[in-house]
């Protein structure tokens, strides 16, 4: 298991251990502390793995080259034994037949292995692509969770806080004997032109 594997399955138990947010069953409670550090590895972690990836996608003409230097050392190796036969005089009808023969062996040995290599370093390619995006995929879901859920403690916060100012002004009224101040009716925000008569 890579690192940044091991940090998002750290991430996946962290929030299955989260509490639920009261009355709710979706939304649950994190220590922002706790996740953003925990993002902050993430994010630290990820550009060295998409670079290992590159890395094997890049060993591709590597493969490739090895594979050609090989092929063309049997090719010439066969040259080299074709000429051998040829100079022999007595034999120079047994050599060219010979000769034909280690020639197309070798090249449709050097074929193969060129095919070979270019499949394995397509299949490496394709499998390195996939695994980090299927990271990035990961990645996007964890931070797309923690923003959603930072919002919903946010406002969480917000409504316990107007509540409490709530509590306090209306605590300073009853200190001073002031009369609470009569509120407006609330307006349905989809109704045109409402109006209240504050004197019937």
């Amino acid at each position: 298991m890579s690192k940044i594997e091991q940090i998002i399955t750290e991430i996946e138990e962290y929030i299955d251990g989260c509490k639920f947010k009261p009355l709710s069953s979706s939304v649950i409670m994190v220590n922002k502390d706790e996740i953003d550090e925990m993002l902050a590895e993430l994010r630290l972690r990820t550009p060295d793995e998409i670079k290992k990836y590159q890395k094997i996608i890049a060993n591709k003409d590597a493969i490739l080259n090895d594979a050609k230097e090989r092929a063309e050392n049997m090719v010439a190796e066969a040259t080299a034994h074709i000429n051998q036969l040829v100079s022999e005089h007595e034999i120079m009808q047994q050599a060219y037949k010979e000769a034909n023969s280690i020639i197309e062996s070798a090249q449709k040995q050097a074929q193969e292995m060129l095919d070979s290599a270019t499949n394995e370093a397509n299949s490496v390619r394709m499998n390195a692509m996939q695994y980090t995006d299927d990271i990035l995929n990961n990645v996007q879901g964890i931070l797309t969770t923690g923003m959603n859920n930072f919002q919903n403690i946010q406002d969480t916060m917000m409504n316990a806080l107007n509540g409490s100012l709530d509590v306090v002004v209306e605590s300073r009224r009853e200190l001073s004997g002031e009369e609470p101040e009569p509120q407006a009716p609330e307006v349905a925000d989809d109704v045109d032109d409402y109006t209240v008569d504050l004197d019937k």
